[in-house]
């Protein structure tokens, strides 16, 4: 009856508020967002990634088994080393837009609102 028609995904009632808030469950955790901004310029293994968020490589890899459930990272295998990858762009967008929001809590200009330059890195 309904298969032809459009669901927004956007409305108030949308079946995809729930897998919304999931979604931003999953990201509630420093380590996670940082792995994602980590990831955002390209695939890494493990052991950088750990290098990178300064956690050990178990942890990371922990991190990174819920984030492939979650559907926020992929893989990729060569040989024995696993490399991960972002799934898509909308976690990366969800933590920028994060962190824009969290330098409006700062009070003044944000970073972002000045003109030479968008990039939070």
């Amino acid at each position: 009856m309904y298969a032809d028609k459009q669901i927004c995904g956007r409305e108030p009632d949308s079946q995809y508020v729930e897998l919304a808030v999931e979604v931003f469950g999953m990201l509630a955790d420093a380590t996670r967002v940082r792995i994602i901004l980590a990831l955002r310029d390209g695939e890494l293994p493990v052991g950088q990634l750990a290098e990178i968020v300064q956690k050990s490589p178990a942890a990371v890899s922990q991190h990174l088994a819920k984030m492939r459930l979650g559907r926020l990272v992929t893989t990729r295998q060569d040989g024995t080393r696993v490399f991960y990858r972002l799934e898509n762009e909308h976690a990366s967008q969800l933590v920028t837009d994060a962190i824009f929001q969290a330098e409006h809590s700062l009070g003044g200009t944000p970073r972002h609102h000045h003109s030479e330059s968008t990039d939070i890195s």
